[in-house]
Parts: C-alpha cells; structure tokens; sequence
C-alpha cells in the first residue's frame, strides 16, 4: 500500500469522525431552533465533508498508481520468467545435441559394423532354452524360433 493510499483512507477516516460534532451542534441547534447555529455548523459539517471527499479522490488515486505499478511488475515478472524458460530450453537442445553427437562417436566411419557391446548383438548372443510346463528345461531345444526386435 502506497503513502497516498494511507494519507487519503486515514484523511476521510479522520474527516469523517469530526463530521460528527458540528452535525451534533446543527441537530441541537434545531431543536432549539437556533438559525445562526445551525448555519454555523452546517458550514462546519460542509467543509469537513469536502475534505471527506478529496482525501477520498486522493485514496483511489493511489490505488490507480498501485495498481499500473502491479501491471509492471507482473508484466516484468512474465518476462523473466519467459527468458528463464528459453534458457532453459536452449540447454536442454544443446544437451540432446551433444549427446546424439556422443552416439554418433560409437558407429565406425565406414557404417557397416557395429560394435560388438552392442544391445541387439548381445541379445542375439545370449543362452536360448525351453521350459515344459512343469518348469524344467529341456536338455535341447528342437527347433529354436529367433525373434528379433529393432529399436
């Protein structure tokens, strides 16, 4: 909250309590039936009013300013926020780049080999055996049906 939002909620608050007196009087002075006292503190009553009013025009004022103040920080925040996000994106496609480089280095210049750690070849390389339903393994397997899969 801004100082001229306080100055003028504090104003008219003020303003407002000491509304109170000289419209006490101007009642008491009508019952009496007393004119010029009445027209005395109707004055008072009047002229505290309009303070009233421009502490009040002077509160939203400041609420105004706050408020285009607010925009500009929240407008500078998503700004922020959005270079932060490209920062981060452009990391993350020079660490793709970097390692799909990384998996270029294993493959031989010529193309035809692959090296032999290689995932499907060590599949392929691996101990093939047939189970019964029982759960035994069968000491040869008759005919061995090779499923290849490509990733």
């Amino acid at each position: 909250m801004n100082t001229k939002i306080m100055e003028g909620l504090t104003g008219a608050s003020t303003s407002m309590n000491l509304l109170n007196t000289p419209m006490r009087v101007y009642k008491e002075a009508r019952l009496k039936g007393d004119t010029a006292t009445m027209e005395r503190a109707a004055g008072y009553v009047g002229s505290f009013a309009g303070k009233a009013e421009e502490y009040k025009t002077e509160a939203y004022k400041g609420m105004k300013e706050e408020a285009k103040e607010a925009r500009k920080k929240a407008e500078a925040e998503r700004l922020e926020e959005a270079r932060r996000r490209k920062e981060e994106r452009e990391e993350l496609e020079r660490r793709i780049e970097e390692n799909q480089n990384k998996d270029m280095d294993g493959i031989p210049e010529d193309g035809k080999t692959l090296p032999e750690d290689n995932t499907q070849n060590s599949i392929a390389r691996t101990e093939q055996a047939i189970y019964t339903k029982t759960g035994e393994r069968q000491a040869e397997p008759d005919t061995i049906t090779s499923i290849s899969l490509s990733i």
